[in-house]
């Protein structure tokens, strides 16, 4: 017996020899009639006749499903004695990812197990497949994860494929953890310019983030400053720094699996005066001579350039 394979949906063509001497003839599947000779005995209205000749009996089966799987007989009668030729369809069928995990949310630490079942004929073999990374993950229908921690988040990408084709699925699988907060950096500002502290942090969900001075927490407008986030960061800004405003800040993130904290100080620079701008430019290496305790030569020279250069300035 001859074996035909087609892929699910394609159009089978079943052959069969004749002659001269050719009485009657049929196709049959098992033992159910398709057709004898022109007459047509199945209802399937995808099946028709193609051609039926002295020479052969051909007849067509379009859209194939697993159900046209299995035997089928050209039957021909001749005047000497009846004659019969079998084949035998496999129906080839595209893997379908029939049963995959939704996407996912657990805590950092939890086992994690991923499911994808597929069907197909071939029976498909199953891959998945980290898409943030390089190379397979697992080649079976589950994948297991212990202990799961935050690099494993991700988009997982299951792959089921046969001799037809493949399915490609994804699961995206969110790993929560608690903020960790990077350490504050301490910012100097002159009075009345305006300042910024920034506070970090890197935390699933995003963190909310809290602002104190001391064990105040503070809140835009009503203490004269102004608190935005932005994802993963949040800025404390002074828009005119006073005296009071100076001291040490404390940021706090929160996520429901926790907090972190960082402190920062903001502390006071002087601006430089044209006078000192001057002399720090055109006498680096004045001092004071610490046995006259007047100034030194040298000291004096750079006095008299810095208020000649004053006057000219003022005009």
């Amino acid at each position: 017996m001859e074996n035909i394979t087609v892929r699910q949906g394609e159009s089978l063509l079943l052959r069969c020899s004749q002659g001269i001497a050719v009485t009657r003839t049929a196709w049959l599947n098992r033992s159910s009639i398709l057709y004898a000779g022109e007459d047509k005995w199945s209802v399937d209205p995808r099946v028709s006749l193609v051609v039926l000749n002295e020479e052969e009996f051909t007849i067509k089966i379009v859209n194939v499903d697993m159900s046209d799987e299995g035997p089928y007989t050209c039957a021909v009668q001749t005047r000497s004695r009846p004659r019969t030729t079998s084949v035998h369809v496999i129906v080839q069928v595209p893997p379908k990812i029939m049963n995959l995990s939704k996407d996912l949310a657990v805590n950092e630490g939890s086992n994690v197990t991923l499911m994808c079942i597929a069907n197909g004929k071939p029976e498909p073999s199953v891959t998945w497949k980290l898409l943030s990374s390089t190379g397979l993950v697992s080649e079976d229908e589950y994948l297991e994860i212990p202990s799961i921690s935050r690099q494993r988040a991700g988009t997982y990408e299951c792959t089921a494929v046969n001799e037809v084709s493949a399915d490609v699925q994804t699961v995206v699988l969110t790993v929560n953890y608690p903020p960790s907060v990077t350490e504050g950096r301490d910012i100097g500002v002159s009075l009345s310019q305006r300042g910024v502290l920034q506070c970090e942090a890197d935390a699933v969900p995003e963190a909310d983030f809290e602002w104190y001075r001391d064990d105040r927490r503070l809140f835009s407008d009503l203490d004269g400053i102004d608190i935005k986030e932005d994802g993963k960061v949040s800025m404390l800004t002074f828009f005119n720094v006073s005296e009071v405003d100076y001291g040490n800040y404390t940021c706090v993130a929160i996520n429901k699996l926790g907090s972190a904290n960082t402190s920062m100080v903001l502390y006071e620079v002087n601006e430089p005066t044209s006078s000192t701008l001057l002399q720090g430019q055109y006498c680096p290496g004045a001092v004071q001579d610490g046995n006259s305790g007047t100034m030194g030569t040298q000291a004096s020279t750079c006095l008299l350039i810095i208020i000649g250069l004053q006057l000219l300035l003022k005009f």
